[in-house]
């Protein structure tokens, strides 16, 4: 995700990321802030109730300020696999086929190569029968 206080990499950089995730605040919002086609481009409310929706005009931004390309970023669910938004400057990729055994997504994983030409490499949850027993009891609702 993105902060609205944090918009440079040197920023983001001081954040200590061993810790808790707070309720809010930059360390919050990076992880649970997500990129939404928005009227006007800018911030809106997360309906995670966590973090910030953002929009194509936050990320220009952003990439423009670090002279950045691409965002690419996890931790939403994309069925495909992956969804790149607004003029394929944001991509989030979902690495978790089938998350918690019910959603019957796909999962992707982005490679890039010495000239970052992106390929998509999408794969589906192992079959049933190749599987093993989980160890722990799935996750709840909360989660998803």
């Amino acid at each position: 995700g993105i902060n609205a206080e944090y918009m440079g990499l040197d920023q983001i950089r001081t954040i200590d990321r061993k810790q808790e995730v707070p309720h809010d605040g930059p360390m919050c919002d990076l992880l649970w802030s997500d990129p939404e086609d928005i009227e006007g481009g800018e911030w809106g409310i997360s309906p995670r109730g966590a973090g910030y929706l953002f929009g194509n005009e936050v990320v220009s931004m952003f990439n423009s300020n670090n002279r950045l390309d691409l965002i690419a970023r996890a931790h939403q669910l994309v069925m495909e696999g992956y969804k790149n938004m607004f003029g394929e400057t944001l991509v989030t990729v979902w690495s978790a086929p089938n998350y918690c055994y019910r959603c019957g997504n796909v999962a992707a994983i982005l490679e890039l190569d010495d000239k970052l030409n992106r390929n998509y490499k999408i794969f589906e949850a192992a079959p049933q029968d190749q599987r093993g027993i989980p160890a722990k009891k799935p996750a709840p609702d909360y989660f998803l």
